[in-house]
């Protein structure tokens, strides 16, 4: 229902806008006008450096996709979530800033994150270990990441660290 909702149109400043595209579909595929409002938009808010050379194309892994519609996505990326907040209720705005930023996400450059062993030294022979990741590049991770952006994220992942260097004095 809400999927059909921002389909269907939402009123904004007394006219009537439909925020997504058809939501029936399995499709991973972006219409080139779409790419080129994407990348524009960010190139203008993230920076040319978070985007890649060329628009990133996915293929479907399903036999039985239906290609019909390209895939869900903003009807324009430059309607950013939080200009809409006041405009649609808050199963609305879950839904279209999910959308939003797994689109936009798409299109932006891999994350690079380096796996890293920490030994701290706490006093006379007291050492402990931290494991986990730092983030070296955020890339997408800079408008979407799952962990995140879902309710909770469940104990078995990963810890991101902080950036250190050897004799670095780690606060609390």
């Amino acid at each position: 229902i809400v999927a059909q909702q921002l389909y269907e149109g939402i009123d904004i400043r007394g006219e009537s806008a439909g925020l997504i595209t058809y939501m029936r579909t399995d499709s991973v595929t972006l219409a080139q006008d779409a790419l080129a409002d994407i990348r524009q938009l960010i190139k203008s808010h993230f920076g040319s450096k978070d985007l890649p050379g060329q628009p990133r194309l996915f293929k479907t892994k399903s036999k039985n996709a239906q290609e019909a519609h390209e895939a869900i996505r903003p009807t324009s990326a430059s309607r950013i979530p939080d200009s809409l907040k006041r405009h649609v209720s808050k199963d609305q705005y879950r839904l279209y800033d999910l959308i939003w930023k797994r689109t936009v996400a798409c299109q932006m450059i891999h994350a690079t994150i380096d796996t890293v062993a920490a030994n701290l030294s706490c006093g006379e022979g007291n050492t402990f270990r931290a494991t986990g990741s730092t983030v070296r590049t955020p890339g997408f991770m800079k408008v979407y990441q799952e962990s995140h952006d879902n309710t909770k994220a469940s104990n078995d992942q990963e810890t991101i660290l902080p950036p250190m260097q050897e004799g670095d004095l780690i606060g609390l």
